[in-house]
């Protein structure tokens, strides 16, 4: 009997920052991680963790990539699945702030975690990202041991995203069984 190899586990984060060396940074940390956390992630729910990071320089940006319009109210309806958003807190033109908020007040991208960063310890300002949603604040310059922070985060919103997809391979497999000419018809009940 050999042993059972690990089920590898894809992660979409979207990184945005207007610094160039932070974005690198960012996705340096969460391929470095990826590496590093794999095995104790492996050893624990029996699969390996890798990230895709997409890295953009701004909120208007990410909000496009999301297939939010900033104009708008309305939403594009685009399909991207991002299981993590992690914003630097001041950018030129719509701050990581901002972006939270946009992010939060959407029905599609609302249980996406956000995490924001910053260079500058300010509880106010700490306070109201959390109060807003924001699952985690890390200092700049994000270190290793912040990474390691956020796979709760990305474990949620992958277990989220399961129970989501449910209902819909429950309906499949009834609509399967109901028209399978090899089976019994099965009573649907609401």
């Amino acid at each position: 009997m050999g042993m059972a190899t690990p089920k590898e586990t894809q992660f979409h984060v979207l990184a945005v920052d207007d610094s160039l060396i932070d974005r690198m940074l960012i996705e340096r940390l969460l391929k470095t991680s990826s590496f590093h956390g794999g095995i104790l992630i492996a050893d624990i729910l029996g699969m390996c963790v890798e990230f895709t990071v997409t890295a953009v320089d701004s909120a208007s940006k990410a909000l496009n990539f999301l297939g939010l319009v900033e104009d708008m109210a309305s939403e594009i309806h685009q399909d991207v699945d991002v299981n993590l958003i992690i914003t630097d807190y001041c950018m030129p033109g719509m701050t990581g702030y901002d972006l939270l908020r946009k992010i939060k007040e959407s029905k599609s991208l609302k249980d996406i975690p956000v995490v924001i960063m910053s260079s500058e310890n300010v509880p106010s300002r700490i306070n109201r990202c959390l109060e807003e949603g924001a699952e985690e604040f890390f200092l700049k310059p994000v270190q290793l041991s912040d990474v390691h922070k956020l796979k709760p985060h990305l474990m949620k919103s992958r277990v989220k995203e399961e129970q989501d997809q449910q209902p819909i391979n429950n309906k499949r497999k009834i609509k399967e069984e109901f028209h399978s000419p090899d089976k019994t018809r099965v009573k649907c009940i609401s």
